[in-house]
């Protein structure tokens, strides 16, 4: 068309980004013989100022189900709570908070006998 202005759309690529201390059963990052190891992570970037915590194995499992995340943007000041999904039916335990752009601190709170895990990262 004649006077118009095409602007491409841009691709964003989430981004999984693992979290620098993961909850940890009895203390113990390797698991115990009763509780296996969590892997969660941190993915970003799909939606611009949102973040969604989930597993970094396959099918995106291995992080917990039912556990309470407590965030925070150091950039806008904004924080939440939002609660892990049960990974019950094929679906991997996941939750998705809208912190809005910037550096997110947050800690999935598995209560004991479990350690917290900590993340920060930045949500584009």
């Amino acid at each position: 068309m004649p006077g118009s202005l095409a602007i491409p759309g841009t691709a964003s690529a989430s981004t999984r980004i693992p979290f620098q201390l993961n909850p940890a059963p009895f203390g113990n990052p390797n698991g115990s013989f009763d509780v296996p190891p969590i892997h969660c992570a941190v993915e970003v970037g799909s939606v611009r100022g949102v973040a969604v915590v989930t597993g970094t194995q396959r099918g995106r499992w291995g992080c917990m189900s039912y556990s309470w995340v407590h965030w925070r943007n150091l950039t806008n000041g904004w924080s939440g709570t939002a609660k892990m999904s049960s990974g019950l039916n094929g679906f991997p335990p996941e939750t998705t908070m809208r912190t809005g752009v910037g550096q997110v601190v947050l800690m999935l709170d598995a209560k004991p006998p479990v350690s917290p895990g900590l993340a920060s990262v930045w949500v584009p």
